[in-house]
């Protein structure tokens, strides 16, 4: 399981992405597609067209950080989009179940527990 300060941000590409790209090409991408801050800590998660392979790019303690996975079988599920979006929020438990290889669309979850008095954010 994923462990991240709530402040990190994880943003998932709507579309695919060249896995030929490196660090420095997936941080244009970042910069002018998402119009994001690179260097604010938070994750970019990118999808290969076949929907194998996935890229992670961070930025920690002075230089980029660069997760790559590619699965042997099978392919990465991703959860619905809006057609016009360039990437779509994730919290840390949907990232390590994409990881997984869990279909996240198909997951339901509980509705949050909030105090009495007050109204869920």
């Amino acid at each position: 399981m994923l462990t991240l300060p709530s402040s990190v941000r994880i943003l998932l590409a709507t579309g695919p992405v060249d896995m030929r790209k490196s660090i420095d090409g997936l941080m244009a991408l970042v910069r002018t597609a998402w119009s994001e801050d690179v260097y604010s800590g938070h994750l970019f998660v990118f999808v290969s067209r076949r929907g194998d392979r996935v890229k992670i790019l961070t930025f920690s303690r002075g230089g980029f950080v660069l997760y790559y996975k590619r699965l042997e079988t099978g392919r990465f599920r991703l959860p619905p989009v809006e057609a016009d979006a360039q990437s779509v929020p994730l919290d840390a438990t949907q990232l390590a179940m994409l990881l997984d290889g869990i279909d996240v669309a198909e997951v339901k979850r509980q509705p949050a527990w909030t105090p009495p008095g007050r109204t869920g954010s």
